[in-house]
């Protein structure tokens, strides 16, 4: 079992939030979010990041660089409350489909 590249993952060893920049099936790369030191972790040894968790870093999914998500996150800003809960949940499907699910390898 893999993770999506640009999943927020956690290090269970330290309890550290990483970002998920490649792997294998059984070591996964991951890096400081945002830029910065890159470390591997074996598979076991990580979980996807809660959203409090995601939070309390200060991450949201427009921060993973994906432009999709950047323009995803303009859409709801500049949605009339009336179409907010449709542009947000287009937002939530494509991080969860894009960035976030974790996926068996072939």
């Amino acid at each position: 079992m893999t993770y999506r590249t640009g999943a927020y993952v956690m290090d269970t060893r330290d309890n550290r939030i990483a970002q998920v920049i490649g792997g294998t099936d059984t070591r996964v790369r991951v890096r400081t979010p945002g830029g910065g030191t890159a470390w591997e972790v074996p598979v076991t040894a990580l979980r996807l990041a809660t959203r409090d968790e995601r939070n309390a870093a200060g991450l949201r999914p427009y921060l993973s660089g994906c432009p999709d998500c950047a323009a995803l996150e303009d859409a709801w800003r500049k949605a009339p409350d009336g179409e907010r809960p449709q542009a947000g949940a287009d937002a939530r499907a494509h991080w969860l489909a894009t960035h976030a699910t974790v996926r068996e390898n072939a």
